[in-house]
């Protein structure tokens, strides 16, 4: 039995605190010294002094790109938008190998644990071009940071879901959770067919009893409504699926009302949300000279109607996002700047926000498994505005 206490820990909205772990879990959360006669007592626990570093959960990835990472010094988008980048990556495809994928996952991953990232859920492209390259370059990314970052394969279905070819693509995603994908996504706003896309999608998550993760509505079109679709089909049938839609960017461009509307689905349907700042910020609203749309989903508006919202930092220096950094507080101050959102919510997001959309552990709820950042801050709000690089990291109960 292993025991250690991190003392002198900052835990907003309770002040200076000492936090026990025990065999890599956390038990207790009290006032500094409260422990000093039991820690004494046990010359086995180990002590941290932590010298009142703000203390929050451990950062969550819900959405990333692990296999395009570190592209943009080899392949360019001229244009800057969706569709350029898109077939940007097209014509270079041939060029990516298993090896130079999982180097460059593996050092993407790394960076994003060094901030304190505690899971991330990547999509993999898995298209008929590409096959499982992607995806087998990323599993093995995943296998080499397994002692630092939990990797869940989210894999990226390419187009068309319906028709004729409808059949190939499904037997790749097939292929894809056999080898060792976990979730199922897809581009439903891609499609020729989106409606018929989104079903496409519940059903082979449905019938492969994974999560579903979609890319809903990147685009600035009123009429785009993957987000809509997805949220009927469950309420319809009645469905019992955890399912996420990333994005979402259209609904910010419809009416309130049928924000709305939209909103109170999602919520009564369960469906998470993912909104993206980074790479939307950059790839939408081009060629728009006159008040040009943030092109961030409706945060606000979401989790008033009770849905789960959480924040993510998408593209990581490659076609669809020349910049960012792997750190989950850069999104987070996006978040504060671009969608007028309290820097304590705005944590949230990446945090326990985060956890709950992508199933993973809320690491500051007593019995969990003990993981957490310290960080060289007096506050969230100073936390988020500086994102010093002086954080220590526990990952289940272990500085690491």
């Amino acid at each position: 039995m292993t025991a250690a206490v991190f003392r002198n820990a900052s835990v907003p909205g309770r002040g200076l605190c000492d936090i026990s772990v025990r065999d890599g879990r956390l038990v207790s959360v009290e006032p500094l010294g409260t422990r000093d006669a039991a820690v004494h007592a046990e010359s086995s626990t180990k002590v941290v002094d932590l010298d009142g570093r703000l203390v929050v959960p451990r950062f969550v990835e819900p959405h990333a790109h692990l296999d395009k990472a570190y592209l943009s010094e080899i392949i360019d988008n001229p244009s800057g938008d969706l569709t350029g980048a898109i077939e940007a990556l097209e014509r270079s495809r041939s060029s990516l190998t298993v090896d130079d994928i999982a180097d460059r996952a593996e050092r993407a991953a790394r960076r994003m644990a060094s901030f304190g990232v505690g899971k991330i859920r990547t999509h993999v492209d898995t298209t008929l071009d590409g096959g499982l390259v992607p995806l087998l370059g990323v599993i093995e990314a995943r296998r080499r940071c397994a002692d630092l970052v939990d990797i869940e394969i989210a894999a990226l279905l390419g187009w068309h879901l319906t028709g004729r070819e409808s059949a190939d693509v499904l037997a790749l995603a097939r292929d894809a959770l056999q080898a060792g994908a976990d979730v199922i996504g897809g581009c439903p706003h891609l499609d020729d067919d989106p409606v018929g896309a989104v079903d496409a999608l519940v059903d082979l998550a449905l019938e492969s009893n994974v999560s579903l993760d979609v890319h809903a509505d990147e685009n600035l079109r009123p009429d785009s409504n993957d987000l809509g679709r997805l949220a009927r089909r469950i309420l319809a049938d009645g469905l019992s699926l955890k399912a996420n839609a990333s994005h979402c960017v259209s609904l910010s461009v419809k009416d309130q009302a049928e924000q709305t509307r939209i909103a109170d689905e999602v919520a009564a349907a369960g469906v998470t949300v993912t909104v993206l700042p980074q790479t939307n910020l950059f790839l939408q609203s081009h060629g728009i000279s006159v008040a040009p749309p943030r092109a961030i989903a409706p945060v606000a508006l979401l989790r008033a109607a009770g849905v789960t919202v959480c924040a993510g930092g998408d593209n990581l220096q490659d076609p669809f996002n020349p910049l960012g950094n792997a750190d989950p507080l850069e999104t987070a101050a996006l978040c504060v700047w671009a969608a007028h959102l309290r820097p304590e919510v705005a944590l949230a997001l990446v945090t326990n926000e985060a956890a709950h959309c992508v199933a993973a552990r809320r690491s500051l709820d007593l019995g969990e498994v003990a993981d957490f950042v310290a960080i060289r801050a007096t506050s969230v709000r100073e936390a988020i505005a500086e994102r010093t690089s002086d954080r220590l990291i526990v990952r289940r109960g272990d500085v690491v």
